[in-house]
């Protein structure tokens, strides 16, 4: 009834007055304000009056002339408020309504887009892609540590690492104006069919980052002998400044259609060059040679690896990341519980395609692994092949007490990342 009555009061309702209807019995029946009027069985019109009426209603002879004239005199009576070019005006409150509300949200979605965090700890760049810093040839992102990217230990996995790693390289690619049809690859690369393979990967952990954590990741290229490529990373607390990994890797060309290495033409060279920075490598390469094992010197074999459908990358062959998830199959499980990745060292092989079957072999250097009394360090040796003997991935672990790095007591959150 509420809502009835406030849409009466801006959208007023014509008077009945003038759609008074004839009866069957030739009387008419009409409703005015306090008036009322029916058709009576004799075929006499008896009007009531409830207020405002004269004393005394003398009502002729039955006619519908004499009615009507009856009803147009008390009509003059009772009848409501002429109507004006005001009160027949909308409601235009409700249009201003809808549009003040249009507004508002176009507003918070700008805000949005123009957000800048309240505090120093926050992320700092949470809707782009990173930028490009010193002098035009380091690229830096930053990146948040998600829930579903921590562990059982509530740090970041080398995975996780990895992928940002990998985000990074392909940012800094595209930032540049350099990205072409391939996956990472440039025009002129996209040209002769030719793309990146990694031959070589070093990689070094001082500390994972945690639940919360913002970590800042630069990277650059620098040169590798005549047809080769270096790709180096820092990763920092974005917070502190404080250095948690530091990563190197060699690259080389390969024709995606031939599958076979090729050497770097003038035209991609031409292009890739100018970012090149003279700099040393990140990490000291380990010179030491990676053994080969097999099955009498493995102490662990994983069997039936197989790759999935979204372990592809986009040039049809196994994303670089799920190689260390397969080498850590094979990972002595007491090193697993009390010892965290403190460095791995990979030579790549081979491509691995998506109806390879593999199998991850490992066999530890030291031993005493599992003694929580004295743990102490602990090195591994890899080796990813194919179920025929074919070599994927030779590798190189270096573990460490994963008390060695832990923040306060285990199981806590810092109050950072509450």
């Amino acid at each position: 009834m509420v809502a009835t009555a406030v849409a009466s009061s801006f959208f007023p309702v014509p008077s009945p007055s003038g759609d008074a209807k004839p009866s069957k019995y030739g009387g008419v029946s009409a409703s005015l304000g306090g008036i009322k009027s029916k058709s009576a069985s004799s075929g006499a019109l008896q009007v009531n009056t409830n207020a405002q009426a004269p004393p005394k209603i003398i009502v002729p002879p039955v006619g519908l002339t004499t009615s009507m004239e009856t009803l147009k005199n008390e009509d003059v009576v009772s009848s409501p408020a002429p109507r004006t070019f005001i009160n027949q005006l909308p409601d235009w409150s409700m249009l201003l309504a809808a549009i003040t509300t249009m507004f508002l949200a176009a507003e918070k979605q700008w805000m949005m887009l123009d957000w800048k965090p309240k505090r120093p700890d926050m992320l700092i760049d949470p809707f782009s892609i990173g930028r490009i810093v010193q002098d035009g040839l380091v690229f830096r992102q930053n990146f948040s540590i998600r829930s579903y990217e921590i562990g059982a230990d509530r740090t970041a996995s080398i995975e996780t690492l990895m992928n940002h790693l990998q985000e990074t390289a392909l940012n800094h690619v595209k930032t540049a104006g350099l990205l072409g049809d391939g996956f990472g690859a440039t025009p002129e690369m996209s040209k002769r069919n030719l793309i990146w393979v990694v031959t070589r990967m070093q990689i070094l952990v001082d500390r994972y980052p945690t639940w919360g954590d913002v970590v800042q990741v630069d990277t650059w290229v620098s040169a590798s002998g005549k047809n080769g490529m270096r790709r180096d990373w820092l990763v920092r607390d974005a917070k502190t400044g404080e250095t948690l990994a530091r990563a190197s890797s060699v690259w080389v060309m390969m024709n995606k259609v031939t599958r076979r290495l090729s050497k770097i033409p003038e035209e991609v060279r031409g292009e890739i060059e100018p970012y090149f920075l003279t700099s040393d490598p990140v990490v000291n390469e380990d010179s030491r040679k990676l053994p080969k094992i097999d099955d009498n010197t493995a102490d662990y074999i994983c069997k039936s690896l197989a790759p999935r459908w979204n372990d592809l990358d986009v040039n049809q062959h196994v994303n670089n990341v799920k190689y260390i998830s397969w080498i850590l199959d094979s990972a002595p499980p007491p090193i697993l519980e009390s010892h965290e990745l403190a460095g791995i060292t990979l030579e790549y092989r081979r491509e691995c395609g998506r109806d390879s079957k593999l199998q991850s072999l490992t066999a530890v250097s030291d031993t005493g692994i599992g003694n929580l009394g004295n743990p102490g360090e602990a090195e591994c040796q890899h080796l990813l092949r194919l179920e025929d003997g074919a070599e994927i991935v030779r590798g190189r672990t270096e573990w460490r007490p994963k008390y060695a790095n832990n923040f306060g007591i285990m199981g806590q959150i810092p109050v950072e990342s509450a």
